[in-house]
């Protein structure tokens, strides 16, 4: 597969393309480690435990209909569906999709200086439901 740069990403929260917005994302998954050493092993062993993900968006702050605030505000201490792909095209084996529900557990509506740019970073974790889930058709 070639490399790209990422210059469509596709980012859907509770049902609204917040993309034209987006600077910035980062989907992170991990598994917890679980150490199963026993008496008479002589390395250490590990499984895997529960898995999590976070979502990392940095946005360009607007205050019109169907923008940031007004998508992201309302939505402040619940859990909402997000879609992320590589571009905006069609999901397929190159721009898999993936769909999970993460807490909206923060969100500055302001944050900068004199004559700054309005911007504004979020990080969300998953939560629960089927997790993360990645789509390829």
């Amino acid at each position: 597969m070639a490399s790209f740069a990422l210059t469509d990403a596709s980012i859907v929260l509770n049902g609204v393309n917040i993309s034209p917005f987006c600077t910035s994302v980062t989907v992170s998954t991990e598994v917890d480690e679980q150490e199963d050493t026993a008496f008479g092993d002589a390395w250490r062993s590990r499984i895997a435990g529960l898995r999590d993900f976070t979502l990392d968006l940095d946005l360009n702050g607007d205050f019109a209909a169907s923008a940031v605030d007004a998508t992201i505000w309302p939505l402040l201490g619940a859990t909402t569906t997000v879609v992320i792909k590589p571009t905006s095209a069609a999901v397929s084996a190159t721009n898999p999709s993936y769909t999970g529900t993460v807490l909206v557990k923060e969100y500055s509506p302001l944050d900068g200086s004199v004559g700054d740019l309005s911007t504004t970073s979020v990080s969300w974790p998953g939560a629960g439901g089927t997790g993360l889930v990645r789509a390829v058709a």
